[in-house]
């Protein structure tokens, strides 16, 4: 596995991270023997940039990850956030940042966190407060680098200026383009590292959901408006386009959406989700697809035309609100 640097925080981390999510939460029933597993799989592919948070599984998603990482913590990157309760009420207040660590490292069981970000900023607290109380942790050691998620212009500004921000976290694919005219060069600007989730749209890109009837029952995206019945005909259309220049390079489709990100910049770390070792070998293999700047650019104009906004009506994820409006 190919190694990144985030931004200029010297943080060095797996060219292909780990979203751990889907073990614990919001995609079916987990399997937690599974998961082991695909935990123990993604050390020996070097896949060793992990990321989960306190609110994943209501802390369930810390402690699977925890019983792996105690094993192996030196070799393990772990990346963990706070600051969103189950009901996604926002608790970016200073007062909860000592709480929510502590809370975390038990749940982890370390001593320590390589990243930790805000999960959304809390529109009721200045962000120089709350950035200062996560900078009063690193200064115990409890932290090694603070991170943003989902988070605007102005709130990168204004964080860095307090301390530091080595990471901003944000869905970005060719499913998910928001951050690029405004988000994406300000980030760059400040040296902040790039690592989006939801690479592959939320399995779509990949190909293999072909009907609404494959997702289980309380899988989130049954409420998606992206997989909504005549934006999903028609997402599956660019899809099946999509495949096919897959399959004259020779890779799968999630294959080739996670080396469209990483061919954008050295400092892009995508953290494709999986709680299944067969598609994270899949995902761990897409450092070896090398795109053209030419390919890279037709790919990005196909892609254009995907139909539906990323979340529901009222779902709360950022705080600009063109992240939360914008379709593609």
């Amino acid at each position: 596995m190919l190694k990144r640097t985030l931004g200029k925080s010297g943080l060095e981390v797996s060219a292909v991270g780990l979203g751990c999510m889907p073990m614990s939460a919001f995609y079916g029933i987990p399997d937690i023997d599974e998961a082991d597993s695909t935990l123990e799989l993604a050390i020996d592919l070097g896949v060793t940039f992990w990321d989960t948070a306190e609110v994943y599984g209501s802390g369930a998603n810390e402690e699977l990850i925890g019983r792996t990482l105690e094993r192996h913590r030196d070799k393990i990157v772990i990346a963990t956030k706070f600051g969103v309760e189950p009901n996604y009420v926002m608790t970016g207040r200073p007062e909860n940042a000592a709480k929510a660590i502590d809370g975390s490292l038990r749940r982890l069981r370390t001593d320590w966190v390589d990243l930790w970000y805000l999960h959304r900023v809390d529109p009721s607290v200045p962000i120089e407060e709350t950035i200062g109380a996560m900078a009063d942790i690193v200064a115990t050691g409890k932290v090694r680098h603070i991170g943003l998620s989902e988070a605007s212009v102005d709130s990168l500004r204004r964080a860095h200026a307090v301390h530091p921000i080595a990471a901003l976290q944000s869905e970005w694919s060719l499913w998910s383009r928001v951050i690029e005219p405004e988000v994406l060069p300000v980030a760059r600007e400040l040296g902040i590292g790039i690592v989006p989730y939801s690479p592959l749209g939320r399995g779509l890109m990949t190909g293999s959901i072909n009907t609404l009837d494959q997702l289980p029952e309380g899988d989130h995206r049954r409420n998606s408006p992206r997989f909504a019945s005549e934006n999903f005909e028609h997402n599956k259309d660019l899809v099946s386009q999509f495949a096919a220049i897959a399959a004259d390079l020779g890779c799968t489709s999630g294959q080739l959406a996670i080396a469209w990100l990483l061919a954008q910049g050295d400092d892009v770390v995508p953290i494709p989700g999986t709680k299944r070792r067969t598609y994270l070998t899949e995902n761990a293999a897409a450092v070896d697809v090398v795109l053209s700047t030419e390919l890279a650019a037709q790919i990005a104009v196909l892609m254009s035309g995907v139909a539906g906004d990323r979340y529901g009506w009222g779902h709360t994820y950022g705080d600009s609100p063109a992240l939360g409006t914008t379709s593609n």
